[in-house]
């Protein structure tokens, strides 16, 4: 242990300081007035490099003016590179950036001693790693010449300067079952997401440039879980509409395996899918894969992928965002004419394609339609229907919704008397046919039906205008009499 404490003692502090350029340079350096001008004479122009043996290359610059409002302004540079003065500039090789890194790392423990560093919970887990032969090097959260006070940092200049120091790197992290997951955060991902204005301690309640305490999870199903329960901080309405939802049952009945807010809408990647259609959809196949399949190739669904028609239904339009309920259920039936209602009876979409927008007002007229209106008048005293009333999707199908005509059709009319039969059984071939379609009938669609109906349009009020008379004359007839 001792031996490995040692070895890993040269490991903390990569400086970013430029001191193995040439033995020219030195030279001219040495000429300058003071120690820091001297020195800032060549690595305070852009342009000097160090190169290594493996061919990985640093820049020997130094930004004066961010030194000098760093915590180590008063610092003379030989304090922190000792080998180096006005008229010394040894020429050193290295491997690796990484064995530079090593290198100068004794310069921040000179200073900054194990025992004050332990007082940080962050520099107490480093120090831990150090001691298992991990090298932990602090230019990576802290700078080189830059350095200010961790506390004192800005809100992003903590997220940037600090959190994605480390979390910018491919770095991982171990479950207690052997599991693995990456640390690293894509911060172009994370700027174009419309969290980008939040800084990280906002959704990471409890860690901060001041403290970052250790968890422990057993598999990272766990840490996902505990990770999406800090979206309630601040999306408590859309969290609260989940607990109603079917997705919230199953997670409470033990399958963890359930959908939760990072399942759906990403970690550090969220974007606005209002208008990305496609994407709402594809979400939903990380777990309904099979019934996503069924619905690419449906009319809804080929217009979608194929064509990019922002008209048709995605999952979320029939089944909600959020409060997603079983949709087996009674109460979830009766709502569907209302769900295909909210395109289907949109003049202005189904203008496009030249669609009846008739289709509740021609629904709850038939048959089918006047047993649901009925039981949505007595469900509330506990009256359930005897059969399964008729909704669109019985005869249209759900995720599999074929075009009515073109090609397709015949197979659409043979499936539509498979349905019927259920309850009609001695329903034929021709049996659909009865079916209007959802459209009123005119002198091009149904003539027969539409004269038969314009024709009881005059003769009902003429035979209701004639019982009234003929009442009116009895009692004429009765008065007179009398």
């Amino acid at each position: 242990m001792a031996a490995g404490r040692i070895a890993a003692r040269v490991s903390a502090l990569w400086i970013f300081a430029a001191f193995s350029v040439t033995a020219a340079m030195g030279g001219d350096c040495a000429s300058a007035e003071t120690k820091a001008q001297s020195c800032m004479r060549c690595h305070g122009q852009h342009g000097h490099h160090v190169t290594f043996e493996n061919k990985e290359t640093i820049e020997a610059y130094v930004d004066e003016e961010k030194f000098q409002t760093s915590v180590h302004r008063s610092l003379t540079c030989s304090q922190c590179h000792p080998e180096f003065s006005d008229d010394r500039h040894p020429q050193r090789s290295f491997r690796s950036k990484a064995q530079f890194q090593t290198k100068a790392s004794l310069v921040c423990r000179r200073c900054h001693q194990d025992s004050q560093l332990g007082r940080s919970s962050i520099h107490a887990a480093l120090l831990k790693e150090e001691g298992d032969g991990r090298p932990a090097v602090c230019t990576h959260c802290h700078g080189s010449h830059a350095i200010v006070r961790v506390a004192r940092q800005g809100r992003l200049l903590s997220e940037e300067a600090y959190c994605l120091k480390c979390h910018g790197r491919p770095v991982t992290f171990s479950f207690a079952n052997g599991e693995r997951r990456s640390k690293a955060i894509d911060f172009s991902a994370l700027e174009a997401s419309v969290h980008d204005k939040l800084a990280c301690s906002d959704c990471h309640y409890g860690f901060s440039p001041e403290e970052h305490p250790q968890r422990h999870f057993r598999t990272s199903r766990d840490y996902t879980l505990a990770a999406s329960d800090s979206c309630r901080r601040c999306h408590f309405d859309k969290y609260t509409k989940t607990m109603e939802s079917i997705h919230y049952a199953m997670l409470s009945a033990g399958n963890l395996k359930a959908p939760v807010c990072i399942d759906c809408h990403g970690a550090h990647s969220i974007t606005r899918i209002g208008h990305a259609r496609a994407l709402s959809a594809k979400r939903c196949q990380k777990c309904h894969s099979d019934i996503y399949d069924i619905y690419a190739k449906s009319v809804h669904g080929s217009a979608l992928f194929n064509e990019n028609n922002k008209d048709v239904p995605v999952c979320v339009d029939c089944h909600t965002a959020h409060t997603i309920v079983d949709p087996r259920t009674t109460n979830y039936r009766e709502k569907i004419p209302d769900l295909c209602s909210n395109c289907h009876a949109n003049k202005e979409i189904m203008g496009k394609y030249g669609l009846s927008t008739d289709v509740l007002k021609t629904y709850l007229a038939d048959f089918h339609g006047v047993t649901l209106s009925f039981y949505r008048i007595q469900k509330d005293e506990g009256a359930l229907p005897l059969k399964p009333m008729a909704v669109c999707t019985d005869c249209h199908g759900t995720h599999n919704i074929s075009s009515t005509v073109g090609p397709d059709a015949n197979i659409v009319k043979a499936n539509l008397v498979r349905k019927c039969q259920r309850c009609h059984a001695k329903a034929d071939e021709n049996f659909p046919d009865t079916w209007l379609s959802h459209y009123e009938p005119s002198m091009t669609r149904s003539p027969l039906v539409f004269f038969v109906s314009l024709l009881y349009r005059f003769l009902l009020p003429v035979m209701a205008a004639g019982l009234v008379l003929q009442v009116l004359l009895h009692i004429w007839r009765y008065v007179v009499d009398r």
